[in-house]
């Protein structure tokens, strides 16, 4: 396993990423993203637990911060190359086997709706080892169990050390149930990321 203090090679044929974050998210997501180059060719999808009650700022947010497009996930809209779909609030985010999204109001999962294991475990299904999924720094165990069926399904599994993350129960909670591929802290993060798209598909 890659520690910390290792340097992650470039992973081939990753068709897309998947990234999952609660508490101190926003600036987790801003740091790795700052590192991705312009014209970077992979599809993201993030979960971030938001308020019920309020409008996501998400995409106006990290659009005027990235040079890709950054839009919130729509029900039925087919998975483009190169975009970053947020999560809206109070809906969960999947998947289709045909690479497209689908947006429910299906039972919270760990009070959350969106919830990071609703998207992790339908984009390990529609993805298989073509995924990487990435957990980020958050107060409660969502995301673990989404992360562990990503491994399982052959995709490749990042988790943010917890000893950099703002709130390290969510990493704490994934490394109980399952280990992953990588442990890094958000800078080389960024930097694998940043190497995917150089992978041959």
């Amino acid at each position: 396993m890659n520690q910390a203090a290792g340097n992650p090679a470039s992973i081939p044929g990753i068709e897309a990423i998947v990234i999952g974050a609660s508490a101190g998210g926003v600036e987790a997501l801003l740091t790795i993203f700052a590192a991705l180059p312009d014209g970077f060719g992979l599809p993201i999808l993030a979960v971030l637990h938001l308020p019920d009650e309020r409008r996501s700022q998400l995409a106006e947010v990290f659009g005027r911060r990235l040079s890709m497009p950054v839009v919130e996930a729509r029900d039925k809209e087919v998975i483009m190359p190169g975009t970053l779909y947020f999560a809206g609030p109070r809906y969960h985010l999947s998947v289709e086997q045909d690479r497209s999204l689908s947006l429910s109001q299906e039972e919270r999962v760990h009070h959350s709706r969106p919830a990071i294991d609703y998207l992790f475990a339908s984009a390990a299904d529609a993805y298989g080892k073509g995924l990487l999924a990435v957990l980020l720094t958050g107060a409660n165990q969502d995301g673990a169990q989404g992360l562990a069926q990503v491994k399982a399904q052959g995709g490749t599994t990042v988790v943010q050390d917890p000893a950099e993350a703002r709130v390290a129960v969510m990493p704490r909670a994934a490394l109980a149930l399952h280990t992953p591929d990588h442990i890094l802290t958000l800078g080389r993060i960024g930097s694998l990321l940043a190497s995917l798209e150089y992978s041959p598909c």
